[in-house]
């Protein structure tokens, strides 16, 4: 894997920008060393449904908008029940910082800001896993002054029905203070996640960019800034938007197939591809899309078993649990949060008569770099499944994993 100095010398033609070099210094955060306190937090708080309804529906008292809900046919209490639910850990965790000096602010997806990101010494989403993805996404070093690295550490807001793999151990949704007072004493393990920087190359970027959050609740323009160099052969943009799970590029109308040319690490070969899109992994979006994405379940297996059982001698598979191969395949689609890899999979992709053109490219495998052109119509390139890049005909990207890019959270799993 090259360096961003390497990438923007080599290939852009151009030095890296002040941004980028303070962005690859040692940054202090209050974990660091002992000398170093928590003074102050960021809460990134859900926004809940019943938020959502009344932004949206903001003209309406709560009566008449109980009653609108009501009228959909959906489960108003339901929706009041979770908000509630939700809203007391926040109070909780709200409290018990604030019980230890600890100067706290709250914002939402709607809400949340560059000030705030940067006031803060750590932020701490109270939610699932989707509230944390948020979180982590607009702690990114290029959106703060000096590329400041500020840890990310979460609550599991509803741990009975939401997995919350990002978040703290699920008995911490309900011992606050106990996982606060260790936070704060430090008794934890640190821990990075790499995560994927997109780099936007060539001609195609000389408009600026206008992401998209496509959050189910709220898809409307959001903070941008990007940082670019200028290259002989045109513009580079690195996005602001790293990564922590996965990118996703293809049409964003999912019958449509999506053309795209791949290249992998450095090979000289580009691969012509048709396909429903391209999913770009890290470790920690292992355990996410990309494990859905090409699981076996035990039907597979069964029918795999009953082909090899038709080629080889009597009950020489008879002893074979499908259930468990099914298991050990599935369990090893996932990998470490902090490898340096990319795994890329490549969903349902034509393999017949010229297509991949030309052949050899696997479906599912590891790089260093990839490098992606499009041939769409309508596409998007999409980061954690809520920021979304036009990515249409002509478009091209670098995906690579950084040290420095890596998000900083703890690990209090004993």
């Amino acid at each position: 894997m090259f360096h961003l100095n390497y990438f923007l010398r080599n290939v852009t033609g151009s030095k890296p920008t002040q941004h980028l070099q303070n962005a690859l210094k040692a940054q202090r955060h209050f974990g660091c060393n002992a000398k170093e306190k928590l003074r102050r937090v960021l809460i990134v708080s859900k926004l809940t449904r019943l938020e959502f309804e009344k932004i949206r529906e903001e003209q309406l008292s709560d009566e008449c908008l109980e009653q609108k809900i009501r009228d959909r046919g959906t489960d108003y209490d339901a929706i009041k029940y979770y908000h509630h639910l939700h809203k007391d850990v926040e109070r909780k965790v709200v409290r018990s910082f604030q019980e230890r000096g600890i100067e706290v602010q709250v914002v939402n997806r709607i809400t949340i800001h560059k000030d705030a990101l940067q006031w803060a010494d750590l932020i701490v989403p109270i939610g699932g896993d989707g509230t944390f993805l948020l979180a982590a996404g607009r702690a990114s070093p290029f959106f703060l002054s000096n590329g400041k690295r500020t840890p990310v550490v979460g609550f599991n807001s509803d741990p009975r029905r939401s997995e919350g793999r990002l978040m703290l151990p699920k008995q911490y949704s309900v011992q606050v203070d106990e996982a606060i007072r260790r936070i704060i004493a430090k008794d934890f393990r640190w821990m990075h996640r790499s995560r994927i920087r997109t780099t936007l190359v060539g001609a195609a970027t000389t408009e600026r960019p206008s992401p998209m959050d496509l959050h189910e609740f709220h898809t409307q323009p959001v903070e941008h800034k990007e940082v670019m160099s200028t290259a002989p052969n045109g513009k580079s943009r690195i996005l602001p938007y790293l990564a922590l799970n996965e990118v996703f590029i293809g049409e964003m109308l999912s019958a449509r197939v999506s053309h795209l040319h791949l290249r992998i690490d450095n090979s000289e070969v580009t691969t012509k591809t048709k396909s429903s899109g391209l999913c770009v992994s890290t470790g920690t979006g292992s355990t996410s899309w990309l494990t859905s994405m090409n699981r076996l379940s035990t039907n597979n297996v069964k029918d795999l078993l009953e082909i090899v059982r038709r080629r080889t001698a009597a009950g020489a598979l008879d002893t074979i649990d499908p259930e468990s191969v099914s298991q050990e395949y599935n369990d090893n689609l996932v990998f470490a949060p902090d490898d340096p890899r990319l795994c890329y999979s490549i969903r349902e992709q034509i393999c017949v008569g010229v297509w991949p053109n030309p052949k050899g490219l696997e479906s599912r495998g590891f790089a260093k770099e990839i490098f992606v052109k499009s041939r769409c119509v309508d596409a998007s390139l999409v980061i954690d499944g809520s920021i979304a890049y036009n990515f249409n005909d002509g478009a091209r990207a670098l995906l690579e994993v950084y040290p420095e890019d890596s998000l900083l959270t703890i690990d209090m799993d004993d």
